[in-house]
């Protein structure tokens, strides 16, 4: 099986078709859950799935919701290109023991259609610890979410 980071096919059709909102007014709902090595998730995958979803203390099927750190917004990029962007605050998962190997984040207020797969490039271990995802510096060169 493989992971595939990327905003999902079905993510940049759908927000052509104004299916997310990601506020600053009544925002959808965002969530995240982690998944195993042996998940296939990528550019097709449409919706979330538990198929390949981890499962460990300190881990409920699902995931959890994200919290949006930053509604959307603009600024020029490093190739001075105007970028919208928006993001999200780290998502961590306390007192956990499991193991994760990518992500996906996904609108549980729009039928659960998913936004972005995150390959953590390797197998990340939590035994009775914190498991951070820590996105990257909400600007228009690197927010999670942004579009140029």
């Amino acid at each position: 099986m493989t992971i595939s980071q990327t905003a999902t096919t079905s993510f940049k059709v759908e927000a052509l078709q104004a299916v997310h909102n990601f506020g600053p007014t009544l925002p959808d709902t965002f969530k995240i859950a982690l998944y195993t090595a042996s998940a296939s998730i990528g550019p097709t995958t449409t919706v979330y799935t538990a198929t390949g979803e981890i499962s460990g203390a300190g881990y409920t099927t699902t995931g959890q919701d994200l919290v949006i750190s930053i509604s959307p917004t603009y600024g020029n990029n490093a190739n001075n290109i105007p970028t919208a962007f928006a993001s999200f605050a780290n998502a961590t998962w306390p007192n956990g023991t499991f193991t994760a190997r990518g992500a996906l984040i996904y609108n549980a207020s729009k039928g659960n259609k998913s936004v972005a797969v995150l390959d953590f490039g390797s197998d990340k271990t939590v035994a009775n610890d914190t498991f951070t995802v820590i996105f990257p510096t909400p600007d228009a060169n690197n927010a999670i979410v942004r579009i140029s």
